[in-house]
């Protein structure tokens, strides 16, 4: 067996692709009043704004309490807001706000130019090649996780 390098690792190098691809996103987004982990909420409200906070917490993977935060910051900041369902008055929805609405469109255009910078010189059949072992290597992760999370019964 070959003995165990980080450096050399490949998912060594997957995270410092997604380190960088992070930062450029920070630093072309911080303008528009939305912060790291703030995207993806945007993206889910524009397919379809007003979603109940758990349903929308399921969307994004985030626990219900760590989206609370994320909505009060973004309300804050006038991105999104909270109103009452018309039917039961008990469920909140998000909306978006006009300004939330603009700094979607901007970050939407901020995530197209990183991918496009992303993959300069690369062709479309290595864009898929690429895609489809990402997807292998999210399926045997998943598996592994539930493998070891998953309680196991003694004979």
């Amino acid at each position: 067996m070959v003995e165990f390098s980080y450096a050399t690792a490949l998912t060594h190098s997957a995270s410092h692709v997604m380190k960088m691809h992070r930062q450029n996103v920070e630093f072309l987004i911080q303008k528009y009043d939305v912060y790291p982990g703030q995207p993806i909420l945007l993206m889910r409200l524009i397919e379809k704004d007003g979603m109940i906070q758990s349903e929308l917490a399921r969307k994004i993977g985030v626990k219900p309490a760590t989206l609370t935060v994320m909505i009060n910051r973004m309300a804050k900041s006038g991105l999104v807001e909270r109103r009452e369902d018309e039917r039961d008055q008990r469920i909140s929805r998000v909306y978006l706000t006009d300004k939330g609405r603009m700094a979607t469109k901007h970050v939407k255009e901020v995530l197209r130019v990183i991918e496009e910078n992303c993959f300069i010189g690369f062709s479309e059949e290595e864009k898929d090649v690429l895609r489809g072992l990402l997807d292998r290597m999210h399926s045997n992760l998943q598996a592994y996780y539930l493998q070891n999370t998953q309680p196991t019964s003694e004979l």
